[in-house]
């Protein structure tokens, strides 16, 4: 990306994270890190994993919130601390500020999950439920900061927030030290500015590509010049930042080598794989590293790629659902729609060549009424799992050979 006059190491340097790494050490989880022999066979690249989403909060973002509050000290720190998030950046200062005994205050919006404010107040935060959006909870909880006297802890834009997520790199380039890229999800860019900041002074060539979800592209929008829409319902809610922070933007300005979006079907993807595959749960900011290396093979192929799964606070229905879809998608759960003569035997007939497939029906849905077939027709819906999308286009081929009108509902 193009250099600025306004270099990294003006904002932040590798000594700030290290001295972070100093002061955190011991509170909190040395993740492991490892490679993955199946995703770098999918890929083209070798893959290595590195699991934040096996810290205690289940998210690096405790990592920031740690080393924010360790500098604040003094009377600022025993007052208290307040921050306005529905996430893990919550999550993370409630549970280290309760355990340095430091009051937390978190303002949510009212629309937020109530597993959310269960898990931060079983941290030990104390949850304010304000507004209907994260804009109105974070102007009531500045408001909230003046008149309470507490200290308000960013999630994302602060030099000491950066230097604390910038650990997760030199964990990693110990851990592996002959990586040849970093691939790292952006949202506000605290994570991204810690990490480059402290890998491109370890080892100056490292590649570091940044990752937004496409329906959420505020940084790659200001870094590129370009002026995508911003906004919708993503899976990766971790990074869904509609303005990214000052600080931040200055530090990426002249750090990142390259930025790439990815679609919503890639992080439904890559959060199945890394189930399916490595047995561990990311949620959608947390799989966007992977989902960035498959949808930009070229990027990465022959390159040994470190990537933070950043987070696995997933809800468990959402988590189904993505399960679900990605069965759907590979051929292996599937709905067909078929229309039929209502007449006896219709239905048993259809039955047959589904057995003689060995496909298995999972559910069916009869319509005789809602439908705009003529009186005498009606329209099923089969619900069904094959071993692979090859047996599924064989039972819809049959059928159509039989005469039936056969149509594939698809996924989004």
């Amino acid at each position: 990306m193009t250099q600025t006059a306004e270099t990294a190491a003006d904002l932040l340097t590798l000594a700030d994270v290290r001295a972070a790494a100093t002061r955190i050490e011991g509170h909190v989880v040395r993740t492991a890190m490892d490679y993955s022999r199946t995703l770098s066979q999918i890929t083209g690249a070798d893959v290595w994993l590195k699991f934040e989403n096996l810290q205690f909060t289940a998210a690096y973002k405790e990592r920031g919130a740690l080393n924010a509050m360790l500098l604040l000290g003094g009377d600022r720190l025993n007052r208290g601390v307040i921050a306005a998030s529905a996430g893990n950046h919550a999550q993370g200062l409630s549970y280290h500020g309760t355990r340095l005994g430091v009051p937390v205050t978190i303002v949510m919006p009212k629309t937020t999950p109530s597993v959310k404010v269960m898990q931060t107040e079983a941290v030990g935060g104390k949850v304010v439920l304000f507004g209907e959006s994260f804009d109105e909870a974070y102007a009531h909880a500045r408001e909230l900061e003046n008149e309470l006297e507490l200290t308000f802890v960013h999630p994302f834009d602060d030099p000491h927030i950066a230097a604390g997520q910038g650990t997760v790199a030199l964990e990693m380039l110990e851990q592996v030290p002959d990586l040849d890229m970093l691939v790292i999800p952006v949202g506000g860019g605290g994570l991204a500015s810690g990490m480059g900041t402290a890998a491109r002074a370890i080892k100056p060539g490292i590649g570091l590509i940044g990752v937004e979800a496409k329906l959420f592209p505020s940084m790659y929008n200001r870094l590129k010049g370009k002026n995508l829409p911003s906004g919708g319902d993503t899976l990766a809610e971790g990074i869904a930042v509609k303005e990214p922070g000052e600080f931040t933007s200055r530090v990426l300005a002249g750090l990142l080598d390259d930025f790439v979006l990815v679609t919503e079907a890639q992080l439904e993807t890559a959060v199945a794989l890394l189930l399916q595959i490595e047995k561990t749960v990311a949620e959608g900011a947390g799989a966007a590293g992977l989902a960035a290396v498959m949808a930009y093979p070229e990027l990465f192929k022959g390159k040994k790629v470190g990537i933070p799964i950043t987070g696995g606070n997933i809800d468990t229905r959402l988590l189904a659902n993505v399960l679900l879809r990605d069965l759907a998608r590979s051929g292996r759960l599937a709905r067909l729609r078929l229309t039929l003569q209502d007449r006896p035997g219709a239905l048993f007939k259809v039955m047959r060549e589904f057995d003689k497939h060995n496909v298995n029906i999972i559910e069916i849905y009869h319509q005789r009424i809602f439908t705009h077939l003529p009186a005498k027709g009606l329209s099923a819906d089969i619900e069904c799992e094959a071993r692979d999308r090859e047996q599924l286009d064989a039972l819809v081929a049959t059928l159509r050979e039989k005469g039936y009108v056969v149509d594939q509902v698809e996924l989004g």
